[in-house]
């Protein structure tokens, strides 16, 4: 696979399309990566590349990001970098450890749980969303196996709203129910005959949140903290509920708007809107995890190790549907929670990225855990339509040569 395919099929491809065009640079001073390196070798896996990590988070802040910590680990050599600023106002420094919303990261978590209780017995992969949440889906609707869900093959479609960045930011602190936001995707008619095509939906996991608490019986935060978050150790990671605050020490995330946008100030030849306040309820648990770098490094260990879900019930989050994606015929690139990477080499990793505007995220690892990656990135056009280069730079110095 060359660099530029390599490029399409890196980390941040799968997931939500982000980009990281933005507009002249940003008026502020770069500060130069802290960094500690270790390094190790390991067969048709190549060295830590220190200068590609140095060089994929240089320049911020600048005109596609405000902050970036970058965490390479892994049995065969570590790397961690911080860089940027806290806020751009203050102009304080970036410092390690800063929480982040995580994004569609969060749905690894989901995944793992409905994984879980799969391993107990309490619901079946080819068990129905029609048995488990009778009366949640139109009664002229297919079907819908929990596994295809998971792997986003079940057709369910989203809901209709508008998508643009004036609404989304009139709109930042409305509340959404779990069944509001599924009610709103199912008055749209079923996209395709379930296990068909791969559509990576939020439906998918809010439907896939809504059975955990009916098999349970308790909330879906519950189940997450103490199923997933304490056991694994991950003691800086929250799942916030109605809360549109990051608790304790993180970096202000911003998006680039147009000059006159409400609540925007001037930033060098930007401009800026602070959205570091904001409701999370209408991604809940598709995109609602707050968390850290040395977290996510924790949680990826543990999860590809067997300590998260049982050997038995782990093997979806490593398998790719054969099917195409919808609307092409490009082969699905979605596991369970995943997306499966074809690396230079030979390679093979498995990752998940998450973007909230202001923020873009990621983890992955090859499957035996000879290297790892957790970065989080403060984009200032997260969720934009393409590709985020700075992520996707950051990817190929993670695992390329």
């Amino acid at each position: 696979m060359n660099r530029t395919r390599l490029a399409a099929a890196a980390l941040a491809v799968a997931a939500l399309t982000t980009v990281a065009a933005g507009p002249a640079a940003l008026a502020a001073t770069p500060r130069t990566a802290a960094v500690t390196t270790t390094y190790g070798t390991a067969a048709g896996l190549p060295p830590i590349n220190e200068a590609a990590l140095k060089a994929a988070i240089a320049g911020i802040p600048g005109p596609d990001a405000t902050a970036a910590e970058v965490r390479i680990g892994g049995t065969k050599g570590s790397w961690h970098g911080v860089t940027g600023v806290t806020d751009v106002r203050t102009k304080r420094p970036a410092r390690e450890g800063a929480r982040f919303r995580a994004g569609s990261v969060t749905k690894i978590f989901t995944t793992a749980v409905v994984l879980q209780l799969v391993a107990e017995g309490r619901i079946k992969l080819d068990g129905t969303v029609q048995e488990y949440l009778p009366g949640l889906l139109p009664e002229d609707y297919p079907a819908i196996a929990v596994g295809q869900l998971l792997n986003h093959t079940s057709g369910l479609p989203s809901p209709k709203v508008p998508g643009d960045l004036e609404w989304v930011y009139k709109t930042r602190f409305q509340k959404w129910t779990p069944e509001k936001y599924v009610a709103r995707a199912v008055e749209n008619p079923i996209e395709f005959t379930p296990g068909t095509r791969q559509h990576y939906l939020n439906t998918n996991t809010f439907v896939a949140g809504m059975i955990i608490e009916k098999v349970t019986g308790r909330s879906y935060e519950h189940e997450v903290t103490t199923r997933i978050l304490r056991p694994v150790g991950m003691r800086d990671s929250y799942l916030p509920g109605d809360s549109v605050r990051i608790k304790g020490r993180h970096n202000h995330g911003y998006q680039v708007v147009p000059k006159g946008f409400p609540d925007s100030f001037a930033y060098g030849d930007a401009h800026l809107v602070d959205m570091t306040e904001t409701s999370v309820t209408s991604t809940w648990a598709s995109g609602d995890l707050i968390s850290t770098t040395a977290d996510l490094e924790k949680f990826v260990k543990a999860l590809f190790s067997g300590k998260v879900v049982p050997a038995a019930q782990l093997e979806p989050m490593f398998t790719v549907p054969d099917v195409t994606m919808f609307g092409t015929d490009k082969p699905a690139v979605y596991t369970s929670g995943l997306t499966r990477l074809e690396l230079p080499g030979g390679i093979v990793a498995y990752g998940k990225t998450g973007a909230r505007y202001g923020s873009s995220a990621g983890l992955g690892a090859t499957r035996d855990l000879s290297r790892t990656l957790a970065y989080s990135v403060n984009s200032t056009d997260a969720k934009a339509q393409g590709q985020n280069e700075r992520t996707l730079r950051i990817a190929l110095a993670a695992f390329a040569k």
